[in-house]
């Protein structure tokens, strides 16, 4: 399809595109003054969930480990990027890691130990402080990194645990298929630190790590022919993935006007249709969308003020974080509803496979989107009452901690992945495919992995594409996490621990989500631990039946499930 893109449409080149990112300067063209090196057992680049979950269990195993991330807040979609958990619908009694429990069960805590509930919302067992229809724990961000600073605190203060916020990779050092070292420095200062260490996991949201080390992986769409997957486009193409999105959070004052200035690129994006095959049924900036699994043109409604009498849910409540119904009345906490919503779904252009100037365009296109979003929400959506915008919404700058507003990373569906020794298929676990493949219409499982070393559960969840395929949406299986898919085909002591995993550009739907991600993270600092006491290569331990088996038995003692419940 030839797509034109916004660089040429918005008559804006690349070249004169900011390298900021929410105030942090790229200090790759600074002079560093000084380098320091660092060594530990463990290092993990990216303090995405999937590295927090990695260095607990490093941390929980007796290594020393460092922990890098780009922003100033660990915790990846759930804090830094803005996105209330996905999850399944078993997950308040079983399918996930009992740490992953944990965490939950901390961030429903501080909020009966901080927050003024009402009776009715502190005797709730599973508290949801947002009621959000998307899941059953919507809540602040800041609320999540609270609860993780706590579980890595005691390392931080014991010197276990070493965590460089602010702090982008820049260059590794390898010998034959071994990485000795990493560089990376901080976007404050423009310092730079050698990170050496017996391990290293890439927990970046992008897979980052993997071209600095040479580690073979896939960007984009396999293609049909590579795959034979029955969803897959037909086309192989790098460039071709999902949409990213600038997360926000809003309020409603029914009484005041928040109107925001009008975002520069507003009048593009106000009219903007994506050009997407199916079509979209419309311009973007508009309550008719493509729904996900029909293709057919829906109707989603919105109103922050009460029940909406049009369209198939109600926008605000769909992803709300604080539900003034939780709270006393004379707190003044009122309702927040997070935006990530199919209209700031940014298409345009992609983070991975670009100049490092082409991805900061792109995400500054992107706030220009949700900011566009924001005031067209303000001034010209329509009401159910045949009225147009609610000036009343306001931008809470507070619950993303950033001057702009917007959340301080984008929220990313698709990374690099590498070639693992296991590649996840859509027939090990898409229904339709799965049914196919054994030839029966009956109710069928996913495939049962002899090196399972976890469990997930949600749909496959492809959103649209900048190569222009529109959603692409299915069932899905209860599914297993082999081990062989976060171990490298050649690199001998790098172990993928967050969206970077053996999937492919359509199984990453449904293995890209919160539960899944910590269980990635949880199981690949276990692994490095593993690794390191027992002197073993980390792929003897996928390759090698009695120590898979020996693994197995060491992470169920530590909570994680690897088999869903017969019954299921």
């Amino acid at each position: 399809m030839n797509r034109r893109k916004s660089l040429s449409r918005l008559g804006i080149g690349i070249t004169g595109a900011s390298f900021l990112l929410n105030g942090c300067q790229n200090s790759l063209s600074k002079k560093t003054t000084k380098t320091k090196e660092l060594n530990s057992d463990l290092v993990i680049v990216g303090g995405s969930l999937g590295g927090c979950a990695c260095a607990l269990a490093g941390l929980r195993s007796g290594l020393k480990v460092i922990l890098t991330e780009e922003t100033d807040w660990i915790g990846g979609q759930l804090t830094s990027q803005g996105v209330p958990p996905d999850e399944h619908k078993w997950i308040e009694r079983f399918g996930c890691n009992k740490a992953y429990r944990e965490l939950r069960e901390a961030i429903r805590s501080h909020y009966k130990k901080h927050y003024p509930l009402t009776e009715k919302a502190r005797q709730a067992r599973y508290f949801n402080p947002g009621t959000g229809s998307v899941s059953r724990l919507c809540h602040e961000p800041k609320v999540a990194l609270s609860c993780l600073n706590e579980f890595l605190s005691p390392y931080e203060r014991s010197g276990q645990l070493i965590v460089l916020k602010n702090t982008r990779i820049k260059a590794a050092e390898i010998s034959a298929d071994k990485i000795n070292s990493v560089e990376v420095f901080d976007l404050e200062n423009g310092d730079s630190k050698i990170l050496r260490a017996k391990i290293f996991a890439d927990a970046t949201e992008l897979g980052d790590l993997l071209p600095l080390v040479n580690c073979e992986h896939v960007v984009g769409t396999e293609g049909k022919k590579i795959t034979g997957e029955l969803h897959m486009p037909e086309v192989t193409a790098a460039s071709n993935q999902q949409a990213f999105t600038m997360c926000f959070a809003l309020d409603y004052e029914p009484d005041k006007s928040h109107i925001i200035e009008k975002p520069h690129h507003y009048d593009f994006w106000k009219n903007y249709v994506p050009d997407l095959d199916p079509p979209w049924p419309g311009k973007l900036l508009n309550f008719t969308y493509t729904h996900p699994s029909s293709l057919e043109p829906r109707r989603l409604g919105f109103n922050p003020a009460g029940p909406h009498k049009s369209g198939i849910i109600n926008l605000w409540t769909y992803r709300r974080i604080l539900a003034a119904s939780q709270f006393q009345p004379s707190s003044g906490i009122g309702d927040v509803s997070l935006v990530n919503w199919p209209q700031n779904d940014y298409m345009e252009g992609n983070l991975v496979g670009v100049s490092p100037e082409e991805k900061q365009f792109h995400i500054e296109q992107s706030k220009q989107l949700s900011l566009s979003l924001i005031y067209w929400l303000q001034t010209e959506a329509p009401r159910d009452d045949g009225g147009q915008g609610w000036p009343g919404l306001r931008l809470r700058k507070d619950i993303m901690g950033t001057n702009d507003g917007l959340a301080k990373y984008p929220y990313v569906r698709e990374s690099r992945r590498i070639k693992a020794l296991t590649t996840i298929l859509e027939e090990h676990c898409g229904t339709e495919a799965r049914q196919g493949l054994l030839g029966t219409k009956k109710k069928v499982t996913a495939y049962q992995y002899p090196d399972s070393v976890g469990i997930g559960q949600y749909p496959i969840d492809l959103h649209p594409t900048s190569g222009g395929d529109n959603y692409i949406d299915f069932a899905a299986l209860p599914f297993e996490l082999p081990l062989g898919a976060l171990i490298p085909q050649r690199i001998e002591n790098l172990i993928a621990a967050c969206k970077n995993i053996g999937t492919t550009h359509i199984t990453n739907g449904c293995y890209r989500l919160h539960p899944v991600e910590w269980n990635i993270g949880e199981v690949a600092g276990y692994l490095a631990a593993s690794s390191i006491s027992l002197s073993r290569p980390i792929r003897n331990f996928a390759e090698s039946k009695s120590l898979t088996q020996e693994f197995q038995k060491q992470i169920i003692n530590h909570g994680v499930e690897i088999h869903w419940p017969t019954q299921l």
